[in-house]
């Protein structure tokens, strides 16, 4: 017998069972008989040995009956619980295995001990070529054998050559000797002699050359369809089965290949996202699968992604939402999940119409929770969350969180509702009917932190919808306690902020559950998360548009608090902002205008914030500091140099910055860029330059004052239907709509 002979027939069979004597263990008594086969196949020599095998059991005491163990262990099934996971987590989805081929099956059975007759057939005619790689692929496709043909160098570099030289001339000689290949690449040990052979690059090179065969097959079609329609078509549709066949089995070979990432990169710089991308104008469902299934896996590199936004990635995928067939649905949402992440492709997903697609998709148990996360990505940007108001997706989230009921609600249904209810539009909506009544009834009695920062968002909105926020003004001014966590306290607190209604009565808010103690607490440097802070000043500003309220936090002493919080904190625009507008509203009322003048140094604060670099803090400077030099003479004398000092220094500066500039001809150009610079009263400026400040006594608007528009509305008139708080230090609100420019 020869060295190098393989056991081609290995059999196990189960014989008794025992105690370890010594551990805590069953000892396992089998026998293996193993065969080798004679040239023709046939029974030639057999041996039988004899093994154990050691399974530890930890539990096992002298009391347990093994039998009934070993009964249990058998039939036992898996517990509600992973029951419960499997259902809710479904296996990764992956192409089904290859499937023997048209034109692959031969009447004969192969035999690993004829190998060197197939080779010899390798050297021949095309027919004869077939047949003997079509008897190897045999041999192939049982992976016991697979290592038998790996030391046959003769048999795999025949293989190879004959690829690399025929298979143009043969769509089922390159699809058969592919597959074998294949058969190698399913087994990570056997990458190497496949890429030894340089299969992969021939595979990229075959998928290449039948894409443009396939695009000069239509250009013909279309041409012979007008003279003979049935014949044409017919012969496409043949061509077009052997060569899907070629397609996917070589792109099977390359997905393998894939595994290594150096191997992956070197298919990406041969363009393989674009090829794939182009395979998805296909038809054929199980070929789909492996293509959509590659370009997933290929996605999660940021150079993949790239590659696959500019081959028009999104509108193949598109056509594929919905479709019957359900693996090949899934991949496809998972694929444009992952490509989801880029908003540049979250942007072109709506423009080719996936959103109400990916909407009525909700409904489908399997697809939900994909769709869900894709839908939760677009919502994201804010030029995309009006468009929800157009499909039914929004019913349908509130749906599924009634129908939640007691249970946890899941992270991905309430991000994006909490997305959602950042557009006015989209507010008004969840507020039709009872929705705002089922979720506040539901946010307090669980105390979901998420829910409420829904609601929060609900409440920032003017319109139909805060008045409606009356109702519950008492449920959420009762949350507002030590006792409770951070987190649920700021989302309470951040709702209840947000309800600029003229109509309530603070005042009464603020007695019935003693909040004043609380925010002023709570004012205190690192007394608690700077969100929370913040959030307090925010509440203290839209409380004090009340007199009585303004009066009562003045009296408790929250103002000098204020200035300790504002020095803390006088690197953050925020704070800066939210507790100058605090100021702006002591200042306005009658009844807290003198502590603020007299009592504090906020004037002198707001002095030095009148030429902020933030505009929204200038702004807001500008209209306290209007009032209290209207009603203080002094501060309004004070007000008055600093504001010529400023413009003085930016004149001197831009004079000298002139004179600098030889090739200037003239100091004062008609053009000149700065003419918010220039000082004039009735045409009559002194000739050397110097103006008292008393000249503008009559506060003339400036650069810096507060410039009126032509109606004579003020940003924070309180006497306007809609209070003016700065909504952000940034100067936009949640429900305007940004300015986009598309390129």
């Amino acid at each position: 017998m020869q060295d190098d002979a393989r056991y081609l027939k290995r059999k196990v069979t189960a014989g008794s069972l025992d105690v370890h004597p010594t551990e805590k263990a069953l000892v396992v008594h089998y026998e293996v008989e193993a065969s080798i086969l004679a040239e023709g196949g046939g029974h030639m020599l057999g041996e039988r040995k004899e093994g154990q095998k050691i399974i530890r059991v930890k539990s096992l005491s002298p009391s347990t009956d093994v039998e009934q163990l070993l009964y249990y262990l058998q039939n036992r099934k898996s517990s509600p619980v992973e029951g419960k996971m499997e259902k809710k987590e479904k296996r990764p989805v992956k192409p089904r295995e290859l499937t023997p081929f048209d034109g692959m099956e031969l009447n004969e059975e192969a035999s690993i001990t004829r190998v060197d007759e197939y080779i010899e057939l390798l050297y021949e005619g095309i027919p004869e070529k077939i047949r003997g790689s079509a008897l190897i692929l045999q041999l192939a496709r049982n992976p016991d054998n697979l290592e038998e043909l790996l030391h046959n160098e003769a048999a795999l570099g025949a293989l190879a050559r004959v690829l690399r030289e025929d298979w143009k001339q043969s769509v089922e000689l390159a699809t058969i000797i592919i597959y074998i290949f294949f058969c190698f690449s399913s087994f990570s040990q056997f990458h190497g002699v496949v890429s030894h052979y340089k299969i992969g690059a021939l595979c990229m090179s075959v998928v290449e050359h039948e894409l443009k065969r396939h695009d000069v097959w239509l250009s013909t079609r279309e041409r012979l369809s007008k003279k003979r329609p049935g014949q044409s078509c017919r012969k496409y549709h043949g061509l077009l089965s052997k060569q899907e066949q070629l397609l996917r089995v070589s792109l099977y070979l390359l997905l393998n290949l894939a595994e290594d990432t150096r191997t992956e990169l070197k298919m990406r710089n041969k363009n393989i996202v674009g090829l794939l991308v182009k395979v998805l104008e296909r038809d054929d469902e199980e070929l789909l699968v492996l293509v959509v299934s590659f370009l997933k896996k290929l996605s999660i590199f940021l150079e993949n992604k790239n590659d696959m936004a500019e081959v028009d990635t999104v509108e193949r995928l598109a056509r594929l939402v919905p479709c019957d067939h359900d693996d090949l649905l899934n991949l496809t949402l998972r694929l444009l999940l992952n490509l989801s992440f880029d908003s540049g492709l979250r942007a072109k997903m709506v423009e080719v119409g996936l959103l109400p697609k990916l909407t009525a998709l909700l409904g489908d148990e399997n697809s939900r929770q994909v769709a869900l996360r894709i839908l939760y990505h677009i919502s994201i940007d804010d030029r995309f969350k009006g468009m929800f108001v157009y499909t039914d997706c929004i019913p349908q989230l509130m749906q599924m969180l009634y129908e939640h009921g007691e249970e946890d609600t899941e992270a991905e249904l309430l991000s994006i509702c909490i997305n959602l209810a950042a557009n006015k539009r989209n507010a008004q909506l969840i507020c039709e009917g009872n929705g705002l009544k089922m979720l506040m009834k539901r946010a307090l009695k669980m105390k979901d932190c998420l829910l409420m920062k829904m609601i929060r968002n609900i409440s920032q909105h003017d319109g139909a919808t805060k008045p409606v926020f009356i109702d519950y003004v008492g449920d959420l001014a009762a949350e507002i306690r030590a006792e409770e966590e951070e987190e649920w306290v700021l989302e309470c607190l951040g709702t209840l902020a947000n309800l600029t209604i003229p109509d309530l009565d603070w005042e009464l808010v603020l007695k019935e559950y003693n909040l004043v103690p609380y925010l002023k607490d709570r004012l205190k440097p690192a007394s608690a998360e700077d969100d929370l802070i913040l959030e307090v000043v925010i509440m203290i500003g839209t409380v004090s548009m009340d007199d009585a309220c303004a009066a009562m936090l003045a009296k408790s002493g929250i103002i000098p608090a204020l200035i300790e919080l504002l020095n803390a904190q006088q690197e953050d625009d925020e704070f800066v902002c939210q507790i100058v507008y605090v100021f702006y509203q002591m200042v306005f009322h009658q009844a807290t205008r003198d502590v603020i003048i007299k009592d504090t140094q906020a004037p002198a604060y707001l002095i030095d914030l009148m030429h902020d670099k933030n505009a929204e803090i200038r702004k807001v400077c500008d209209n306290t500091l209007d009032i209290i030099a209207e009603y203080d003479e002094e501060w309004g004398r004070k007000i008055q140099s600093e504001k010529f000092r400023f413009h003085n220094n930016q004149w001197l500066e831009m004079v000298e910055s002139r004179q600098a500039d030889e090739s200037e001809p003239y100091l004062y150009d008609n053009d000149n860029d700065r003419t918010d610079l220039f000082y004039s009263a009735d045409g009559i400026t002194p000739a050397d330059g110097s103006v008292s400040p008393d000249f503008f006594n009559d506060l003339q608007p400036q650069n810096g004052d507060m410039h009126h528009t032509g109606d004579g509305s003020d940003v924070f008139d309180q006497t306007s239907s809609s209070p003016g708080r700065p909504a952000t230090a940034y100067g936009f609100r949640p429900d305007e709509q940004p300015f986009y420019q598309y390129s």
